[in-house]
């Protein structure tokens, strides 16, 4: 049998202010044509399927457009829910979507939802576990000692149905100990919340949700990773479907499929002259999003605006000089009862930035005094 594997589709979630639907349902027509394409049996979807619990119609009519192509596909869908979703709400319909193939476990009840399929290498069993906490397995197993995450995950898996001798797959949306993180997914203090790769033992494949990098924990144990970049952290990041192919029991190949986004999202570093000049920006997508760093020294008006013109969709600015890689503390000097509005600000600006107003800046600030003490007048 031969899935897609796919997880933390954050469907209506923006970065900054931009919203992201028309790069979201360009990403799942790419997924469907992929799955078809790879001649795919199924698409597990390991959770986050929303960005948030209470997903905005917009989101919720993009899901549904994606499992009505999926299905028109002739495709299994194998559904759990993750940590940023509502579970009764990504549970609603299960019932009448299982007779579509359409197979979703979202709300925890004590066990694994088990999936009985079949192919020519004989019956594969493929195990549905949405997002849990200890507490959530604790209130069936109270007499269970349940302390850590990993406790929790030994005690539902071994109180469950899942018979590992048999040819089986894992669907799970949890942190596995080692993964590496990026600044878009919440994560405990400490390993609170880590599991042991070790308690999956036996599984022929763990099809992991949660963590948006997407990189391999053990043998065939995988985070496939979001299929768009939502942070700067994952700028890096090859977004991609994972292909799996299972035979006979532990017989298995793990492979991918690069996703090509709509626009794709960017970091770039330098001083405002550098970034602004054409033969840099003259091979890069302005349509794309951008993180930008200006390494300036000096203050530039509007420069927001003015990078702008050039790069349209700026997701964030920030500024590495010398005034942001040093810590300095301005203590207040001698009162200077005699001093003027402009040199008072002058002298305080000199004391926090190590360097005096230039000449445009010194025009541009007495400008905004007489403006402001005339307006009081």
């Amino acid at each position: 049998m031969r899935f897609a594997h796919i997880s933390d589709l954050h469907l209506g979630k923006r970065l900054n202010n931009y919203q992201l639907t028309a790069d979201q349902k360009h990403i799942l027509e790419q997924i469907a044509d992929i799955a078809e394409k790879e001649s795919c049996d199924a698409v597990l979807i390991a959770g986050d399927i929303y960005d948030k619990s209470a997903p905005s119609a917009d989101a919720v009519k993009l899901f549904d457009g994606f499992l009505t192509d999926l299905c028109r596909r002739g495709l299994s869908i194998y559904i759990i829910s993750g940590n940023h979703d509502s579970a009764e709400r990504v549970s609603y319909g299960r019932d009448i979507m299982e007779r579509a193939d359409i197979h979703i476990c979202a709300v925890y009840n004590g066990s694994v939802h088990i999936v009985r399929a079949e192919d020519e290498y004989g019956k594969l069993d493929i195990c549905l576990l949405p997002f849990i906490k200890p507490s959530s397995v604790r209130a069936y197993y109270p007499d269970a000692d349940i302390v850590t995450y990993n406790d929790m995950m030994r005690t539902t898996l071994e109180n469950s149905d899942v018979d590992t001798n048999r040819r089986c797959v894992l669907m799970c949306h949890q942190f596995i100990t080692g993964a590496s993180t990026c600044d878009s997914e919440y994560i405990s203090v400490g390993t609170l919340d880590n599991i042991d790769a070790d308690v999956f033992d036996g599984f022929d494949y763990v099809a992991l949700g949660h963590i948006h990098g997407p990189q391999n924990i053990a043998k065939n144990i995988r985070y496939c990773g979001t299929p768009l970049k939502y942070s700067m952290s994952e700028t890096v990041h090859k977004k991609s479907v994972t292909i799996v192919d299972i035979k006979e029991k532990h017989d298995v190949t793990v492979s991918t499929v690069p996703l090509v986004p709509l626009h794709d999202v960017k970091q770039i570093s330098g001083s405002y002259n550098e970034l602004m000049s054409k033969e840099y920006y003259d091979g890069l997508d302005l349509e794309d999003y951008y993180f930008i760093t200006l390494t300036d020294d000096a203050d530039i008006p509007n420069v927001m605006h003015k990078l702008r013109t050039v790069y349209k969709n700026i997701i964030n600015l920030s500024f590495d000089n010398s005034r942001t890689r040093s810590v300095s503390l301005v203590t207040a000097g001698p009162r200077k009862d005699t001093a003027t509005p402009f040199e008072l600000f002058s002298s305080l600006y000199t004391e926090q930035n190590g360097c005096g107003l230039t000449d445009e800046q010194s025009e541009y600030i007495k400008g905004l005094i007489d403006r402001i003490w005339r307006d009081e007048v």
